[in-house]
């Protein structure tokens, strides 16, 4: 399994254990995040960027396939249009970890590690839409994020992320 995490800083070398921020982690415990690389799709935008990405899931219902999947995408990002020219123009840096003192924290939702880890590589993206598309990512622009997060969320897709929501537009 491949491990990586993406940066818009290009000098990382080395990632030490952080705090987690969210309540439900111990907050003793410092990680190193990683993601997979199906999850990835979902990190190919500016840090502050919101967005709501989904794939699809062997659970999913046929009329969920249809209503979320009609393009024939299996991977789908959305972003609002304000962020398009941003998106546009970042350069973020995927750093890739040796997968060897990772676990899968169910409830951080990621691999995570309590050691400092040393990248094994690293590659810079300066098209991001590109290395999306190339990726097989159907990419959304829309107007606001919120009303497709809600459908995702209630749907029977169970392959979502939604990031920097708080960022978001207000909800409409």
């Amino acid at each position: 399994m491949r491990l990586f995490h993406v940066s818009e800083d290009p000098n990382v070398e080395i990632f030490h254990p952080r705090l987690p921020r969210r309540a439900e982690l111990n907050p003793n415990v410092g990680l190193v995040w990683s993601l997979t690389e199906p999850a990835l799709l979902n990190w190919l935008f500016p840090r502050e960027c919101p967005r709501v990405g989904y794939r699809v899931c062997e659970n999913m219902t046929v009329e969920d396939e249809a209503r979320f999947f009609a393009s024939g995408a299996r991977h789908v990002v959305a972003i609002e249009h304000a962020w398009h020219e941003r998106q546009q123009n970042a350069v973020l840096h995927v750093y890739e970890f040796d997968p060897k003192n990772f676990y899968h924290d169910k409830t951080a939702g990621f691999p995570v590690s309590q050691h400092s880890e040393t990248p094994i590589g690293m590659v810079t993206y300066m098209d991001l839409y590109g290395e999306l598309f190339k990726r097989g990512a159907e990419v959304r622009l829309v107007d606001n994020l919120w009303p497709l997060r809600d459908a995702v969320f209630n749907s029977s897709l169970t392959a979502w992320s939604f990031c920097k929501m708080a960022n978001a537009k207000p909800r409409v």
